[in-house]
């Protein structure tokens, strides 16, 4: 059986949650005639509550350290200040009650006021939530009490939401959403006043933690971006993206490496990798330890590796035809330079539903030849089960990504922040709490530092990406979209592919890419993963991690069913993927003359990785 959930069960939430339907206040009713708006309503509302809760508790933190919070002084000194009704402006405690029942109210109260005689039941403490994981959040009844709170609170809002059946499903996952991006900034461990690590180590290092914070976040307001690891760790070309390689083709849009062979021969067929051009392309070349890359060439292939540019304004009118005209010329120009009829094709994720359009165009015009195989990382097609950027695609936010693409172009920080939000709670409240609030050094590591290699987004593809596909899916409707005056129709497609979906994936979930099998009319490989987006792709057999499963049984008409009768093997899906390859066609030759960059008639234009990575 596959589990998906995460491997270090972050949700750990022992708190009991009750149902209220039959205890719901009579205002209620009325409250939820808009559930939407009632909620937007009641996070606004909380976020008040919060603010002047922590705003009592500063005069008596300069007073405690998280040693003296004894029963006794909480009760003397906080007798009123944690009591909901009175914290609340009454609107607010309606709210409350609408939402929570009078139940629910009576199991707060009632863990406030144990909390203040010293009694409160510390057992639903012990939960698996990093974020709680400093002694005190268990030991101390007021941090104890803080954190149950919350949990609870965020748990009866969830409980509530899937209550409510007056609002489409499409408002409901927005809305759940937006709660859970409000739940994780209120977090009582985000805030220096509620987080007793945070206060303990202000006291032992004598107020320094929290200066180095402060240089912390002010670099980072400065640079308009939240950093996540040490900014000299990394240099490319050095200790990162380090696979020996030449450039040797140049456009506007992307540059073309080819890297040195590391077999005496290698697959008649050579591979081309396109990567998204939301992110640099070093992805799959971190380090010589995760490098797809250098894997694949170790094993006899000929790769070649697309290096996208970032947009500036003089890439504004730069349209989605002009990316899969690019993949095109890409494929052209390997084929002439190394003078073979065909290439092995890589699309990840933006790119490799570019690559399915671009296969289309060269099926329609009868070109199809050009590609043998095409393998497809996290590659969606039908956008209707989109995942969590579909938050990110309204009327408001597309208003919003309107007004920041003024100079032709969205600047790249945009895009970081929208997907640090996906995972707040990991990239961005961590960082919040490690970095500026307990100033602590960052780390070295590549990941993130790739992550926060930010590229910049032509407006025109930016927009129209988001109606015509995210909005709109009309890439599924055949002959719907065009690409330079060719209608796209994904059933042309039959060239053999490979299709492999993170299990954990919330960018591009698994059940969104299985849907990829059935607009293809020719052989398909699915294989899932295990991890996520980036994990469950860049996995290198040598680490041992995660596992993948198949079922090649036929029939299958969901990943339900694929997940029913699925094979598991541990470790990476690479090797898999590497038989599949050879299985398209395994004639070698010898690794010589024009697979050698420059020896040949593609010329060396620069070693890689080239000038387009580096460009800001």
């Amino acid at each position: 059986m596959i589990n998906d959930k995460n491997s270090d069960g972050d949700d750990g939430n022992d708190t009991d949650s009750h149902d209220t339907d039959d205890t719901r206040d009579s205002g209620a009713d009325n409250c939820t005639e808009n559930g939407q708006d009632y909620a937007l309503d009641y996070m606004e509302s909380f976020a008040k509550m919060q603010a002047k809760l922590f705003e009592n508790m500063s005069p008596m933190m300069e007073q405690f350290s998280p040693d003296t919070f004894s029963a006794d002084t909480m009760q003397k000194t906080m007798q009123t200040m944690f009591d909901p009704s009175k914290m609340m402006d009454p609107n607010a405690w309606t709210m409350t009650k609408g939402m929570m029942g009078t139940e629910g109210l009576s199991e707060l109260w009632s863990g406030w006021t144990q909390a203040m005689s010293g009694d409160l039941d510390q057992s639903n403490s012990k939960n698996r939530d990093k974020r709680f994981a400093h002694e005190a959040w268990e030991k101390n009844p007021f941090y104890a009490y803080l954190q149950q709170q919350y949990l609870y609170l965020s748990t009866q809002a969830d409980a509530w939401l899937e209550q409510q059946d007056n609002i489409s499903d499409k408002e409901k996952e927005q809305l759940k959403f937006q709660l859970a991006q409000f739940f994780d900034a209120a977090s009582p461990s985000n805030f220096m006043f509620s987080n007793p690590e945070i206060i303990e180590k202000a006291i032992e290092t004598k107020g320094e933690s929290l200066q180095k914070g402060l240089q912390n976040a002010a670099n980072d307001m400065s640079k308009g971006q939240l950093t996540h690891t040490d900014p000299d760790a990394f240099e490319l070309g050095v200790n990162i993206a380090m696979t020996p390689g030449k450039v040797v083709h140049e456009t506007p849009l992307y540059q073309l490496i080819q890297y040195d062979p590391m077999t005496k021969d290698q697959l008649a067929t050579p591979l081309v990798i396109f990567p998204p051009w939301i992110n640099r392309y070093y992805i799959l070349d971190l380090n010589p330890q995760k490098s797809f890359v250098k894997w694949a060439l170790e094993q006899g292939i000929t790769v070649f590796m697309v290096s996208w540019k970032s947009a500036d304004s003089s890439m504004a009118n730069v349209i989605w035809d002009d990316y899969v005209k690019a993949e095109i010329d890409a494929i052209d120009t390997i084929c002439g330079g190394l003078n073979v009829d065909a290439v092995h094709a890589i699309g990840y994720c933006v790119a490799g539903t570019t690559l399915n359009a671009a296969l289309a165009v060269l099926h329609s015009r009868g070109e199809q030849g050009k590609v043998k195989s095409a393998t497809f990382f996290t590659t969606q097609v039908d956008f209707e089960d989109g995942g969590d950027l579909k938050a990110f695609t309204t009327d408001a936010h597309v208003k919003i990504l309107d007004a920041a693409s003024s100079k032709g172009y969205l600047d790249g920080r945009v895009m970081a922040a929208t997907f640090n939000m996906l995972r707040s709670k990991d990239l961005i409240w961590n960082y919040v709490v490690n970095n500026y609030l307990l100033g602590n050094d960052y780390p070295a590591f590549d990941l993130l530092h790739w992550n926060g290699d930010t590229t910049n987004l032509p407006a025109a593809w930016h927009k129209s990406y988001i109606n015509d596909l995210y909005r709109e899916n009309l890439l599924v409707i055949p002959n719907r979209l065009t690409v330079d005056g060719t209608p796209i129709d994904l059933r042309r497609i039959k060239t053999p592919a490979y299709i492999q979906a993170g299990i954990e994936d919330h960018i591009a979930p698994a059940k969104s890419v299985w849907k990829l099998r059935n607009h293809l009319s020719g052989p398909v490989r699915f294989t899932l993963a295990g991890s996520g987006h980036i994990a469950g792709v860049v996995n290198h057999p040598d680490a041992q991690k995660y596992q993948y499963w198949r079922n090649d049984a036929e029939g299958l008409n969901s990943l339900d069913d694929f997940i029913a009768g699925a094979t598991e093997t541990k470790g990476s899906w690479w090797p898999d993927w590497f038989d599949w390859l050879k299985d398209q066609d395994d004639t070698m030759v010898p690794a010589k003359g024009a697979r050698i960059a420059g020896k040949g008639d593609l010329p060396v234009l620069e070693d890689a990785p080239g000038r387009y990575v580096r460009m800001r």
